[in-house]
């Protein structure tokens, strides 16, 4: 692996290229598609976050509105009541390499002022002001998605080329980070695995993960728990967390492809699984 320059979350700052980072997810919510419910309340979401950081998670990414298909949307104001809290309680603890899984921007200045370092919109600048708030983060992760109004993309979502089309989305969504003010080294690209592709779409993207990298941003990927793993596993109809196993191997895949970061549900076995992927990685790259 070749580094390629730098990243800083809070306290931490990362060489891109030197290893995967592992992306550690806490959902406070009541109504998210693998664990709703399960931290929604303050205590339990910050112990859950130290477990992920005990695990060896570089970034812990706080999400307080679920973002699955079908989700009831919330406002700005429930979202802050979920987020603050758990926040206030993890930087008192000296906890600052946080991201916050939000696409407003309101939501977003305010948690960057509470300790945040880094802003992940799953919209992909949905909120036009979001950007310029993101300019005081250490990061902005922008994400490809196509809005579905069901909770299966084969009914509706078709591509000519899905690695060239999100490559293009994405690239569009960079220079309109940096015409707002962000860094250029700032922005992280996210090809948005599950939302809005099908079983084949997601595949395509983690086999063609190094023509995103091409666009000169670090890549981060998050397949954890999502749909097209059951599917190809035949796991998880019932149970989710039964993907997390086949997570691990899209894990491998991602970083073996050139991926620089995974976001994941369960850090646990991720950080091993990655050493060796990272290894063979390496070493593919030897003259």
């Amino acid at each position: 692996m070749k580094p390629t320059g730098t990243l800083r979350c809070g306290d931490r700052e990362f060489v891109v290229g030197e290893r995967t980072l592992v992306m550690g997810i806490v959902n406070i919510t009541p109504d998210s598609f693998s664990d709703g419910g399960e931290f929604d309340r303050p205590v339990a979401a910050y112990d859950h976050a130290m477990r992920l950081l005990d695990e060896g998670a570089d970034v812990l990414d706080l999400g307080a509105e679920s973002t699955r298909p079908g989700a009831t949307p919330i406002d700005a104001a429930t979202e802050l009541r979920r987020l603050v809290p758990v926040v206030d309680r993890l930087v008192a603890a000296g906890v600052t390499n946080l991201s916050i899984d939000t696409y407003k921007a309101e939501v977003a200045g305010a948690m960057l002022e509470r300790g945040a370092a880094w802003i992940n919109d799953v919209t992909g600048l949905a909120d036009p002001a979001l950007a310029g708030v993101a300019a005081r983060a250490d990061a902005l992760v922008v994400m490809h998605q196509r809005p579905m109004s069901s909770g299966r993309a084969e009914d509706e979502i078709t591509y000519a080329d899905v690695v060239t089309e999100v490559r293009g989305h994405l690239a569009g969504l960079v220079e309109r980070a940096v015409a707002a003010g962000v860094e250029r080294a700032k922005v992280i690209v996210d090809p948005g695995l599950g939302f809005g592709k099908t079983v084949a779409h997601n595949v395509a993207l983690l086999a063609h993960i190094g023509e995103l990298r091409g666009l000169g941003r670090p890549v981060l990927v998050g397949p954890s728990r999502k749909r097209f793993l059951g599917v190809l596993a035949g796991v998880g109809l019932d149970d989710l967390t039964s993907r997390d196993a086949a997570t691990l191997g899209a894990c491998c895949a991602a970083a073996g492809g050139g991926a620089d970061l995974v976001r994941v549900h369960r850090v646990e076995g991720v950080r091993a699984a990655l050493a060796v992927a990272d290894a063979v990685r390496a070493a593919d790259a030897v003259p």
